[in-house]
C-alpha cells in the first residue's frame, strides 16, 4: 500500500498505513489494534481504505466499535461476500493454517451479521481476470484474477465502480487512487 499511500498524499490528504495480521489474528483483534492504531490520530474525521481483506476489517471496525470519527470509506477488491479462491484453499489443512484466522471469520459467514457501517462506503473493484485465485478455484466472470466481482458487492455501499484491474494491480493502478479520491472527497466515483 505505500505506493498508493504515496498516490494519495499527492491528492491532499495525510496518510497512515496500518499493518496488520490475517493469519494470527481475528477479526476482533485486528479490529481492536485498528482501534488503538486511529486512537493515535488526531483529526476530527478520519477516512478509511481497504484493500482486500482490509475493508472487511474496516466493517469489523465498525461492527465491534461502533463510534468513529466518521469519514468516508473505500473498499478496493474486498470479498464482502465471501471468497471461493479462500473457501477451496480452506480445504486442506495447510491451507487453513496459510490463510488463518480472520479469513476463517469471513468464510464462516460471520461478517454477514455485523451492523452496516452508517456512513459512506465506496466499493471498488476489478474486472481484469488475471490471478492466483484462478488457480485454485473456477471462478465466474468477471472476477479481479482473486475476488468475483458478486463477491465485492456490499448493499449499504453509496456507490460502486468496476475498473479493468486485476486484483494485485489495485495496489499500484493509478486508476484505483484517482477513483479513491473522487470518492473521498465527493462521495461518489467519477463514472
Amino acid at each position: 500500500m505505500q505506493l498508493q499511500a504515496r498516490r494519495l498524499r499527492r491528492c491532499g490528504y495525510e496518510v497512515r498505513v496500518f499493518s496488520w495480521s490475517t493469519v494470527r489474528g481475528n477479526f476482533s483483534e485486528n479490529a481492536r489494534a485498528l482501534q488503538t492504531f486511529l486512537a493515535s490520530i488526531s483529526a476530527p474525521t478520519v477516512h478509511l481504505v481497504g484493500y482486500s481483506l482490509g475493508g472487511v476489517l474496516i466493517r469489523a471496525l465498525h461492527h465491534y466499535f461502533p463510534s468513529q470519527r466518521l469519514g468516508r470509506i473505500v473498499t478496493c477488491g474486498t470479498p464482502h461476500a465471501g471468497s471461493r479462491a479462500a473457501a477451496r484453499l480452506a480445504r486442506f489443512g495447510w491451507g487453513r493454517r496459510m490463510l488463518g484466522k480472520s479469513i476463517a471469520q469471513l468464510l464462516a459467514g460471520e461478517s454477514a451479521g455485523w451492523r452496516p457501517i452508517a456512513g459512506e462506503v465506496g466499493v471498488l473493484a476489478g474486472n481484469f481476470p488475471c490471478g492466483l485465485g484462478m488457480l485454485i478455484a473456477r471462478l465466474p466472470r468477471p472476477h479481479d484474477g482473486v475476488v468475483a466481482l458478486d463477491e465485492t458487492r456490499y448493499p449499504p455501499a453509496t456507490d460502486t465502480v468496476v475498473l479493468p484491474v486485476s486484483h494485485y494491480a489495485m495496489l499500484w493502478s493509478r486508476a484505483v487512487v484517482d477513483q479513491t479520491c473522487a470518492f473521498l472527497r465527493a462521495g461518489r466515483f467519477a463514472h
